[in-house]
């Protein structure tokens, strides 16, 4: 089979008609080939977005120098971490056979720094409550720099709503492949294959989703996405279409070509119900 360069190509198909294992089977593992999906993010409890995305070497940075003292002070993982609950802002309780108890540190209130560490403020705010912020608001605190190129990375992708210290354990498998997908947007890469992107998404984001898609292709990449969204096979340049059913009655190539070939000649479930789309 093959799958066109430099455009979007949206792979379909009923639950279980192969999608995945078509796409998984091949392609990962070749150079300029990054692969976005939903597994877990690999971290302590003390990851979230903003160490992940290494947004927040930017942001230590910059309150170390409004306040003329070490960035190390702005870690929770460093020497501004607070010594009760170690930077991690709950304490936790192992109640032996039974499932531990967290519970909010009293000493920081969860806000994971020292007292002192709380009274360097950048703009008036310290560094918890900049970590409170949405991707959004910390889009308006930070308009320029490097912070602000890796926020608008993740505005991009959806997330402006992601509070940047919000653990990663908390997110959703649509919200961990877009922050995938956000750090991976910060190097070059050839083809890039996505597993399911709208899953969790409004409908507004997933027009803003298409765009970014668009951006990427623009930019010289091929995109491969996994997807059952009929608005994203709309907007496929490509479509490659499996069955005809799952299972056993799966794993079949029954379409390969335009949108407007598919909704026009085929007669495959997924162009049954991107028939009724398009005509609603």
């Amino acid at each position: 089979m093959e799958i066109p360069l430099g455009v979007l190509t949206v792979v379909t198909g009923v639950a279980g008609s192969g999608k995945s294992s078509l796409i998984h089977g091949s392609l990962p593992g070749r150079d300029g080939v990054v692969v976005v999906d939903q597994s877990a993010i690999r971290g302590s409890r003390r990851s979230n977005p903003a160490t992940y995305t290494g947004l927040l070497d930017a942001v230590r940075a910059a309150f170390a120098k409004a306040n003329g003292v070490k960035a190390a002070l702005f870690s929770a993982n460093s020497e501004g971490a607070c010594p009760a609950c170690k930077g991690i802002g709950l304490v936790y309780t192992d109640l032996a056979m039974m499932a531990g108890v967290a519970a909010v540190c009293e000493e920081c209130a969860g806000r994971r720094y020292t007292a002192e560490v709380l009274t360097y403020k950048l703009r008036g705010k310290d560094i918890s409550q900049v970590l409170a912020m949405p991707v959004a608001e910390a889009r308006e605190f930070f308009p320029s720099g490097q912070a602000r190129t890796v926020l608008d990375r993740l505005a991009d992708v959806g997330l402006g709503y992601l509070r940047l210290g919000q653990p990663l354990t908390t997110l959703s498998g649509g919200e961990r492949q877009r922050l995938k997908l956000a750090v991976h947007m910060a190097g070059k890469a050839d083809v890039y294959v996505l597993d399911e992107p709208t899953t969790g998404l409004h409908p507004a984001d997933v027009d803003q989703l298409l765009g970014l898609l668009d951006r990427l292709v623009d930019a010289g990449g091929t995109v491969i996405v996994i997807e059952h969204h009929q608005a994203v096979m709309a907007h496929a340049d490509w479509i490659i279409d499996l069955g005809p059913g799952a299972g056993h009655d799966g794993g079949r190539v029954v379409y390969t070509g335009t949108p407007a070939g598919l909704v026009a000649d085929a007669d495959t479930l997924t162009a049954r119900h991107l028939r009724d789309y398009i005509a609603s």
